[in-house]
């Protein structure tokens, strides 16, 4: 016996596949789940899914950058109530980076939200959301600077710019009394 022949002697291959059937595969099942409606859809059907998805992605992520300064709103809550209420150099500097934080994030709502741009994605919840946290992080942080006394809300904190008292009408007051 030679090497590589078999024991019948036969040089055709037993388990090959022939490929050049030309016959239609019609006659066989489509598999459960499988529909050759799918497959003849047209391109501009599909492009439509697509951009329909892109839009609910864009919605999406729009609202997750809106969202995004409650987290900050709670760890700066956290730092100010672990600073404390005495005025010291690590209370004043927590208390203005809550305060510049916000500030910082309403000048620039527009280039936050600039890759969610779409004519289907309605960005005007989100922005105002986002705006209303931002705005919440500077209550926090004026509530902060109130408690820390740093707020002039008192009549004594302004003695300084009222007019001086007038010595000759309280003179003439006590000269009327008799002792």
């Amino acid at each position: 016996m030679e090497k590589g022949k078999g024991a019948i002697g036969s040089t055709a291959r037993r388990w090959a596949v022939d490929f050049s059937d030309n016959s239609t595969s019609r006659d066989i099942l489509d598999p459960p789940g499988f529909s050759r409606a799918s497959l003849d859809q047209d391109d501009s059907t599909l492009s439509r899914q697509k951009k329909d998805a892109e839009s609910n992605w864009k919605s999406q992520k729009a609202w997750e950058v809106a969202q995004a300064p409650f987290k900050n709103l709670l760890m700066m809550g956290f730092m100010m109530w672990m600073a404390g209420n005495t005025v010291h150099l690590f209370s004043i500097g927590i208390t203005f980076s809550a305060l510049w934080q916000p500030i910082s994030a309403l000048q620039s709502v527009g280039k936050m939200f600039e890759p969610y741009k779409d004519a289907k994605v309605e960005l005007l919840g989100p922005k105002l959301l986002f705006i209303a946290l931002n705005l919440g992080g500077m209550a926090l942080g004026v509530w902060k600077l109130n408690s820390l006394g740093l707020l002039p809300t008192h009549t004594s904190d302004w003695v300084s710019s009222l007019a001086p008292a007038q010595v000759g009408t309280y003179f003439y007051f006590y000269k009327d009394i008799k002792c």
